[in-house]
This record gives C-alpha cells, sequence and structure tokens, in this order.
C-alpha cells in the first residue's frame, strides 16, 4: 500500500523550510531546507523537492494534503513574497504538489505553535503571571516583522492573521526622531516599523547611527552586527542592537495595548535567539511598559523569548 503523507512548509523571505509526515501527524517528519536567494522559481523548487522527498523517504506518491505558510498575505489566489522574489499561483502550487493546498501567513503558523508551547521553550521577560482566556500578542523580527495574535472562543483560541509589521514606526526621544529623519529621506515620510525591526532593519539602524554619529560603518549585514555587539567589538553594533530592542518593547507594548494582550505577549523570528543575553539585558522591558497611564497595565503582562527551534513547522 502506497504511503499516505502530508506536507507542511514555513517560508520566509530567506529560508524554506519543509516538512514530510506521515497523514495525520502533527509535528515531526523529515524536513527540508532551502535557500530562497538560491532559487529562481517557486514552482519549480516544488518539484525538486518532491524529487527530494521521494530519494528520502520512498514516498514517491503525492501527498494527500498540503499546508503552505508564506511571510506575505495569503488570503489571494496569487501569493507574491513582502520581502524576496517569489510569487506563485495556489493553482499552480497545487497541481505541482498533486493534492490541494491550503495557504495560510507565516506567523498566523506561529501563532498556532505558541498554543503548544512549554516551558522549556521559553524564557520569560518580565511581568506576571499570565491571565488564563485572555487575548495572546505575537511578534518577531527575522527577515521581516511578523506579527498576529491569538483571541479566545468558545474552541480555545482563533487565529488573527495580520500585516502588523506594517503599521508606522512611532519614534520615542530625540535619538528615535533623528533616525526617523534620515529613513524618511530614503523611504518616503511613511516608515513602517518593519524597516527597523528586521534583518534589515538592524542595518538600517546600524547605518543611521554611523551617518549621526559621523562614525563608519564596519559593519553591512545583520548577522556582522549581531556578533560585534556579541563580542563588544564595535560600539556602534552594540548601540544598533540595543536601539533595536528598545524599539521593539515600545511596538510589542502597543501591540498589547492594542489586543488588551493579558494572555501574554511571544517574541518569535529568527534575531532575537542569536542575541539572547542582550536582548534579556536590554531596555526592552522599560520601553515595553512606557506607556503613561497605562504602565501599570502593562508591567503585569508576561512577555515570552521562545527559543524553540522551527515554530513555524
Amino acid at each position: 500500500m502506497a504511503a499516505q503523507w502530508q506536507l507542511v512548509a514555513d517560508i520566509g523571505g530567506t529560508n524554506a523550510r519543509f516538512a514530510a509526515q506521515p497523514l495525520g501527524a502533527l509535528e515531526g517528519g523529515q524536513q527540508f531546507f532551502y535557500s530562497v536567494a538560491e532559487h529562481e522559481d517557486f514552482i519549480v523548487l516544488l518539484g525538486q523537492l518532491r524529487s527530494d522527498i521521494a530519494a528520502a523517504t520512498g514516498w514517491s506518491t503525492a501527498p494527500q494534503r498540503a499546508c503552505l505558510a508564506v511571510a506575505c498575505p495569503a488570503d489571494r489566489a496569487e501569493v507574491s513574497f513582502t520581502n524576496s522574489h517569489w510569487q506563485f499561483a495556489v493553482a499552480d502550487a497545487s497541481a505541482a504538489l498533486g493534492c490541494p493546498v491550503e495557504v495560510i501567513n507565516d506567523f498566523a503558523a506561529v501563532a498556532h505553535g505558541v498554543t503548544e508551547l512549554g516551558s522549556d521553550d521559553l524564557l520569560q521577560v518580565g511581568g506576571g503571571q499570565p491571565q488564563a482566556g485572555k487575548a495572546i500578542a505575537v511578534i518577531g523580527p527575522g527577515t521581516g516583522l511578523g506579527v498576529s495574535g491569538l483571541v479566545p472562543n468558545r474552541h480555545g483560541y482563533a487565529v488573527i492573521e495580520g500585516e502588523g509589521g506594517h503599521v508606522s514606526f512611532a519614534p520615542t526621544g530625540p535619538r528615535q526622531l533623528a533616525l526617523l529623519g534620515l529613513l524618511q529621506a530614503r523611504f518616503g515620510d511613511r516608515v513602517s516599523v518593519e524597516r527597523l525591526l528586521s534583518g534589515a532593519g538592524l542595518v538600517n539602524i546600524y547605518s543611521a547611527l554611523a551617518v549621526l554619529d559621523e562614525r563608519p560603518a564596519v559593519c553591512t549585514q545583520a548577522a556582522e552586527i549581531s556578533a560585534a555587539a556579541l563580542a563588544d567589538s564595535d560600539p556602534l553594533a552594540s548601540e544598533a542592537v540595543a536601539l533595536f530592542c528598545e524599539i521593539l518593547g515600545s511596538v510589542a507594548g502597543d501591540l498589547a495595548l492594542t489586543l488588551g494582550a493579558t494572555g501574554g505577549v511571544y517574541l518569535a523570528g529568527g534575531i532575537l535567539p542569536r542575541v539572547s543575553e542582550l536582548f534579556a539585558d536590554s531596555d526592552f522591558r522599560r520601553c515595553f511598559e512606557a506607556k503613561g497611564r497605562f504602565a501599570d497595565y502593562l508591567a503585569a503582562i508576561p512577555a515570552y523569548l521562545v527559543v524553540r527551534d522551527q515554530l513555524g513547522l
């Protein structure tokens, strides 16, 4: 009897992660990772994926079903990624895989994953205990800035799929105001928070600080900035990461207020786990709570850094 299996995928702007699983499995399976930059066409990659799965598992038949979590709006027949060159028609993906395909937002997948996390998967950053049955906020900087939420219903939780990474940046203090001015000169009057809270955003902050302080910008990639900050070898990198954490705190606090997320705020994405020590010692929490008359409201809300790998899958 031919194997019956399913395919799940977490597809961001930098990496595409797939898992081929026995039908009905909730996690695990054989995983396959690809670099977005190394593959021009997504549908062509799906053909290669089918071959790779067959070679690794012996499953030469088509999957019974597939769910693709994508880093862009997912409610349309034509999918176009926000931070990569990939685009595809859902019908073409279904034809390439030979099965029905469901497409969801990548941070909707992360939100679903949050409901399955245990204490070993999390590092609490301030606040008290989460309130049971209350809204939960999920935010995470990676190639872009993902935002989603969980709101309670009679079945447990419903996931909110949104594009909160593209709300406007609201600077606080003269340093952030000067930063905004430089980013407006580059991107136009409206600057989204993703222009700061992402891999490219960390580079934007670092480069802008170099201009403001008339200092040389030694680093050109987010990974270099993070490494230099961890090694304390470049004061500009250290300040860029610190400012990144402060801005994230402000944005996460705004999100918690918007959703009434007394069930907690979960911080995911690829950047924070790499600088977890710096993040834990940063002013994230101070900025999270710095909301005037609602400071006490925010002070009680716990924030959690997600340390589990491949949460989207």
